[in-house]
C-alpha cells in the first residue's frame, strides 16, 4: 500500500509544507464543493503513485482560513504546489486523475 493524502492545518502548514524536505502539492478544499470531492480519490490514486516523490496533501479552506488567504486562494478546488517552502505552480478547478498527474510530474 502507497503513501496517502496527509491533512494539514493552519497550524501545521509550516512544519508539513513550507519545511518539508520533498515537494508538497497542496489542495484547497471544502466539505460542500462537489468538484473538491470528484478530485479526491484521484487525489489518493496519485499520493500511492508518487509518494516517494512528493506529499500530496490537503487542507480544509472553512476549518482553516489562515493558509488560503495567504497565498490568495479565491476558487476552490485550488491545488499549489509547494517546493523548498515556495509555491512554485498552481492548478485551479477539477480536472481528470490522468490531467492533474501529468501537469504535477512535469512540475517535479
Amino acid at each position: 500500500m502507497g503513501a496517502k493524502t496527509k491533512t494539514v492545518t493552519d497550524d501545521s502548514f509550516q512544519a508539513d509544507v513550507l519545511d518539508s524536505s520533498k515537494p508538497v502539492l497542496l489542495d484547497f478544499w471544502a466539505e460542500w464543493c462537489g468538484p473538491c470531492r470528484m478530485i479526491a480519490p484521484a487525489l489518493e490514486e496519485i499520493a500511492a503513485e508518487l509518494g516517494d516523490k512528493v506529499t500530496i496533501a490537503k487542507i480544509n479552506i472553512d476549518e482553516n482560513p489562515d493558509t488560503p488567504g495567504k497565498y490568495g486562494v479565491r476558487g476552490i478546488p485550488t491545488m499549489l504546489l509547494f517546493k523548498d517552502g515556495a509555491p512554485v505552480a498552481q492548478k485551479v478547478g477539477a480536472a481528470p486523475r490522468g490531467h492533474i498527474q501529468q501537469w504535477l510530474e512535469s512540475q517535479i
